[in-house]
């Protein structure tokens, strides 16, 4: 007969340890739902400076693969114009020299020559001097001639060759670089989203504020160099009116000597300033859009000044000045960053007007927020 007794109740040693594995699993479940905290407003915003400063390396290269890419397709299509060219001048020798050979055959037979001819290259053919002894003058200079445009054409084809694959590897890495370069920007992009909209027009506020704060300095800059100017016109014309002179033992101090701006870089910088406001699209040169190169060419070619299309090739664009801040001039490119991916123009005052980064548009900035790498005056 089966047994109905209670079964005896837990020890309290048993439930002490159940208890105390409850707790720890609430413990540990707690430790893991804050393992991963959501990243602060700030630290959201540095990542996403460290992609953008990225992307504009991207940029940069997808800019230097686009500027070749177009120099090469301009060189393979004037090369195959001269291969055509050529071998048009080739086949034409060729129906001289065969209208030669029928002739011969007409009035009895083919000569040796041109039989040699015929049975091998221009080049075996040049190589008897026996078998050329043989042809007229007339038949030796059109063998000469036909053998010299052959190996220019052969030379052409060669090199035509070289550069359609020059010029296929160039697609491939502009290809590449724009991935690249969308890849950083869509990063970039989704961790803003993670921020909420109060969090990034925060951020925007905080960006236009430094902007403005930029601009006023800048303008103040302007101001003051203009003061300056006319200061030093009528500090001229004084001079010439009382035929005055600085006396040789004066003891008052000279002020630093800067070496002049250039009037195409005040010019480019004038061009610039029209622009603020427009915005930072990678890989655009204007008039509505621009990258920091882009922004760049377009300010110095309505000052009459080509400038190459990358950061990288503008800073050796002009005379280069140093990095010492102090001895750039108002027009002068700042070139920015140790692998120079970066440039702006001097504003004056410690101010840079530049394509800042994408989702900014030109503004000033504070020189010192980039490290600079060289001052060059175009």
């Amino acid at each position: 007969m089966a047994s109905h007794r209670r079964p005896k109740p837990a020890g309290r040693a048993r439930v002490s340890i159940l208890t105390g594995v409850a707790a720890a699993a609430v413990v540990l479940s707690a430790q893991g739902a804050h393992a991963d905290p959501q990243p602060t407003k700030e630290q959201v915003k540095g990542q996403v400076d460290q992609l953008n400063e990225q992307a504009e390396i991207a940029t940069e290269n997808y800019n230097a693969a686009q500027a070749k890419q177009q120099e090469l397709e301009k060189q393979v299509s004037g090369m195959q114009d001269q291969v055509a060219r050529q071998q048009a001048q080739v086949t034409e020798l060729q129906g001289g020299l065969a209208e030669i050979a029928g002739e011969q055959y007409r009035n009895g037979g083919i000569s040796p020559t041109v039989q040699l001819m015929f049975s091998s290259s221009p080049d075996t053919f040049l190589s008897q001097a026996d078998a050329l002894n043989q042809a007229g003058s007339t038949q030796k200079g059109q063998l000469k001639e036909l053998q010299e445009q052959q190996r220019k054409l052969d030379q052409d084809r060669n090199e035509a060759q070289g550069k359609l694959a020059e010029l296929e590897s160039t697609t491939q890495q502009l290809k590449a670089s724009k991935e690249e370069v969308q890849g950083k920007l869509k990063a970039a992009q989704d961790l803003l989203n993670t921020l909420t909209e109060q969090e990034r027009q925060a951020l925007r506020q905080a960006e236009e504020k430094a902007a403005a704060d930029a601009k006023a300095k800048a303008d103040a800059a302007q101001a003051q160099q203009q003061q300056a100017d006319r200061a030093s016109r009528d500090n001229s014309r004084g001079d010439l009116a009382t035929g005055s002179t600085a006396s040789a033992g004066s003891t008052a101090s000279s002020p630093v000597k800067v070496a002049p701006g250039s009037s195409r870089g005040a010019a480019a910088l004038s061009a610039a300033a029209s622009k603020i406001g427009s915005p930072y699209v990678w890989g655009a040169t204007g008039p509505g859009s621009f990258d920091c190169s882009g922004l760049m060419v377009w300010a110095f070619n309505q000052a009459g000044v080509s400038l190459p299309r990358t950061s990288q090739a503008q800073a050796s664009a002009g005379t280069r000045i140093g990095s010492d801040i102090s001895q750039a001039q108002p027009g002068d490119l700042l070139i920015f960053y140790t692998d120079a991916h970066h440039v702006g123009i001097y504003a004056g005052n410690g101010q840079v007007l530049h394509a800042p980064k994408p989702g900014a548009s030109v503004r000033y900035e504070a020189v010192t927020n980039m490290p600079l790498a060289s001052i060059v005056r175009v």
